[in-house]
């Protein structure tokens, strides 16, 4: 038995004890190993690492919902948990809605964790920011390297219970001349995937290729997102379209067994494909679900609490927040062209010209009578929630395509789209065949996807406008 699980089972005896037996008790216990080398002006300004343990318990008594969490892991800790969100219960509404607990049911394994990376040294990491700034040949760096490892358990009153660990790595790095930007980022499940030297070739690529900009006109224009902007799209479709609680409340355009988009689209929630705990918060066992097959809606993400109220069963999606802004699919894959290799998710392409810093996207780009290379979007906000309108801003470099080749950096834009009808169909002229993760703040989450070939993207202004 690990010490984790362990110390859930104590918890669940605790409620038994003290709220009585007929009380029903969720217990999740996390210990994360956080670290962090960050960089700016080329040198590394900071080495931060933080291990700790996080108990969460979820309590129902006499019809009423409370959840607690706690860092204090002895007995005197331990039961003030139990009895402060017992308290909270008792003040609570009814709750008429509660699900009820996952049953015992298998959970697998998670498939991916590398020891290397769960203990990788600060030197390891320095390593590779040592070979960005390297790469970037003089020009001003900035950015971070990190490694996470997380070991966890559940167990719940109804006799369920499931262990995990993962760990992953990321590197995010950005070089600047004068005014311009270049960016390269990668999230990977072992830290030896991480290459600085590749991602600071393409940053500085990227920065150079963007010298002097020019004013472009608004308009509705052909474009070429690479993958850190796909993960906007991804990012926004999970949050507010495959969110099984806007769905139920039908503020999600999602329409189930509807071909909203393109046949060129297929979306897979696929936590177990790289670093994930193989359960949710609320011990369910996470598995791959498809949302998207071939343009055709197929699901949205679901908890307990939504996937009963929908009639169909949680998905694997309970999370911290949920039973307030819903289950949000957290591990989105936009499928490549033809499948695409499997690539890890470390892995840069070869062929750094500039504007254009891969065979994937310079496929796509040769297509491109007249539009836009774009890097990265910033600042994304939604417009209206059920068409998911979004205004945001471009970064880190525009190119203005003509005949199949970037002619000239542009100045960052506004735009405001409908994510959905912009990936609708007829909409998606080309996918990359190299799918590429990016990180994300929030842990364990990230999206991969290859570069992608829209028909029109609406451009509003310039990026004061």
């Amino acid at each position: 038995m690990s010490a984790e699980l362990d110390l859930a089972g104590r918890v669940v005896e605790l409620v038994r004890r003290i709220a009585g037996p007929d009380a029903q008790a969720e217990v999740v216990v996390t210990r994360s190993d956080l670290a962090l080398t960050r960089f700016a002006n080329s040198f590394i300004h900071q080495n931060v690492a933080e291990s700790g343990t996080t108990v969460r318990l979820r309590l129902h008594a006499d019809g009423r919902t409370a959840a607690g969490s706690g860092s204090l892991v002895d007995p005197d800790g331990l039961a003030a948990l139990v009895e402060r969100t017992l308290t909270a219960a008792r003040l609570g509404p009814p709750d008429p809605a509660w699900p009820g607990l996952a049953p015992p049911v298998p959970v697998p394994s998670a498939t991916v964790f590398d020891e290397a990376t769960a203990h990788a040294s600060p030197d390891e990491r320095a390593t590779r920011v040592r070979a960005f700034v390297d790469a970037v040949g003089g020009l001003e760096a900035a950015g971070y390297c990190r490694t996470a490892y997380r070991s966890g358990a559940f167990a719940n009153s109804a006799g369920h219970s499931a262990v995990g660990r993962t760990a992953e790595a990321a590197m995010d790095g950005i070089a600047r001349t004068g005014g311009a930007d270049g960016v390269a980022r990668r999230c990977a499940d072992r830290l030896a995937d991480v290459d600085g030297a590749a991602l600071g070739a393409r940053a500085a690529a990227k920065a150079r290729a963007a010298a002097d900009p020019v004013e472009l006109a608004p308009g509705r224009y052909d474009v070429v997102f690479e993958p850190a902007a796909v993960a906007d799209l991804l990012q926004n479709l999970a949050w507010f379209g495959f969110n099984g609680k806007r769905y139920v409340e039908r503020q999600s355009f999602a329409e189930p067994g509807a071909a909203q988009f393109d046949p060129a689209v297929t979306l897979l929630d696929d936590p177990l494909h790289g670093s994930g705990l193989p359960y949710d918060l609320e011990g369910t066992p996470r598995r791959a679900l498809p949302l998207v097959e071939a343009g055709t809606t197929r699901a949205v993400a679901h908890d307990r609490r939504s996937g009963a109220e929908a009639g169909t069963g949680s998905t694997g999606h309970g999370m911290v927040g949920g039973s307030t802004f819903g289950p949000i699919p957290r591990n989105l894959r936009l499928l490549p062209a033809g499948g695409g290799p499997d690539v890890l998710a470390g892995q840069v392409s070869n062929g750094v010209t500039g504007a254009v810093a891969d065979p994937d996207t310079a496929a796509l780009v040769a297509g491109v009578a007249r539009g836009l290379l774009v890097t990265d979007f910033w600042y994304t906000r939604v417009l209206d929630p059920k068409r998911l309108v979004i205004t945001g801003l471009t970064r880190n470099g525009v190119w203005l395509v003509e005949d199949g080749v970037p002619t000239r950096a542009v100045r960052d834009l506004r735009f405001t789209e409908s994510y959905p009808r912009a990936l609708g169909p007829g909409r998606v002229l080309g996918l990359g065949r190299t799918p590429v993760r990016q990180p994300d703040r929030v842990d364990g989450a990230w999206w991969e996807a290859p570069p992608v070939r829209l028909a029109s993207w609406n451009f509003t202004g310039g990026a004061s406008g």
